[in-house]
């Protein structure tokens, strides 16, 4: 069976690139930017440093700062009246998954036409989009270098898993210098959305040699440094390490799909307005609980890439090992212990379950559930017991939906 593999055709890495990066951006030949990004982003002068840096180079540009922390249609709207007012020649997307999915959105709708809910699906549009840089922030969705958007509909209350070739950034950048000093929170969240990922890639039907590699890579370099970026926000090779992590972990989901835990947070997200990677963490044990009956072998390999010792144990047990490992990092990176202390209501759950369903992401689960095993699956995260030692920060929201 033929495999294809999705990336941006440039992605610059490490402390201190962005510079690199401008320069990069100014070979191409574009003449006005669209900045997409967030407006704390651009109370911080962030978006103002990559408009200094872009006139530098002889590059007019923009800022729409009206990503929110899940984009709706309606932001992929105003951004692409601005884009169009503007007369822009490409998007710069600036931030964590929020401002990359939301510019994702503007981009194909403005070489492809009508609005982003017409995309919803796999490979809907029919034009590449116009060209997109993605400037991360974060070490988490990896939505920088994906060929993912995920929008979020207002009115059905629901989030839009878009999976296009053509949403696929021309360039991703990222630099740790610009995730220096991020809130505990926002570091947690956005990290446990990197696992999330590489798990959900390893144990995935659509698995390959290839993503395999990146999945468990990724497990074991956020395992040794995303409790360190979280508590000590300044260390520069904690962050970097993450960085790495989470784009390896974005080519094994990128090419490998998701699974449930993925299904299911796009509803705790579209219809709560939840923080999408603190949603991740509280389902991914219980989803890989579920899965354990067909994937046990793939679950003691991301405990051995956790650092757990699995000599000698059996695949079942190794499964389980697996799932204290998660468990316990969420603990001591203080992700909140169960969805009812987000506010998730039980009367919802057959609704957030019958949209789970649908969404594109559970395709390649390992294991097929129906509505009554996703639901009690909702109902396993509802009511999780506090652990001892819980860290008092939590993970809170953070601008990283996808």
């Amino acid at each position: 069976m033929s495999t294809t593999f999705f990336i941006p055709a440039v992605n610059i890495m490490g402390a201190g690139c962005l510079q690199e990066a401008i320069l990069a951006i100014r070979g191409y030949g574009f003449h006005k930017a669209l900045i997409v990004t967030d407006t704390v982003l651009n109370k911080l002068g962030v978006a103002g440093q990559i408009q200094t840096l872009l006139t530098a180079q002889e590059i007019a540009s923009v800022v729409f700062d009206g990503a929110k922390p899940n984009p709706t249609v309606g932001n992929v709207k105003a951004g692409l009246a601005q884009l169009k007012a503007h007369q822009c020649d490409f998007v710069i997307s600036l931030g964590g998954g929020s401002p990359h999915d939301c510019a994702k959105g503007i981009a194909l709708c403005a070489s492809n036409g009508g609005e982003i809910s017409d995309y919803e699906g796999v490979d809907r549009s029919a034009k590449p989009q116009l060209p997109l840089v993605s400037i991360n922030t974060t070490a988490g969705t990896a939505a920088e270098m994906t060929r993912f958007c995920i929008i979020t509909d207002e009115v059905r209350h629901i989030k839009m898993a878009i999976v296009d070739r053509n949403v696929t950034p021309l360039m991703s950048v990222n630099d740790p210098n610009l995730m220096l000093a991020k809130p505990k929170g926002l570091t947690a969240a956005t990290g446990m959305d990197a696992l999330t990922h590489a798990v959900e890639a390893y144990v995935s039907t659509a698995a390959t040699p290839i993503t395999d590699a990146c999945a468990l890579k990724a497990v074991e370099l956020i395992s040794r440094n995303l409790r360190t970026a979280v508590a000590h926000g300044d260390n520069l090779q904690a962050r970097e390490q993450m960085a790495y992590a989470q784009f390896l972990a974005g080519m094994a989901f990128n090419n490998a799909s998701l699974g449930y835990v993925h299904a299911m947070s796009h509803q705790l997200g579209g219809f709560y307005d939840l923080p999408h990677g603190v949603c991740n963490a509280l389902l991914l044990p219980h989803v890989q609980a579920f899965n354990a009956a067909t994937s046990a072998e793939r679950l003691r390999d991301v405990a051995r890439a956790m650092g757990v010792s699995v000599d000698g144990m059996d695949a079942a047990a190794g499964a389980q090992a697996c799932l204290g490992a998660i468990r316990k990092l969420s603990v001591d990176i203080g992700i909140p212990a169960s969805l009812g202390e987000l506010g998730v209501k039980e009367k919802d759950i057959p609704l957030l379950t019958e949209n789970a369903l649908k969404d594109a992401c559970g395709l390649t689960n390992p294991r097929k559930a129906s509505q009554a095993e996703i639901e009690a699956i909702f109902r396993g995260a509802m009511h999780a017991p506090v652990a001892a030692g819980q860290t008092q920060h939590k993970a809170t929201r953070e601008s990283a939906p996808a």
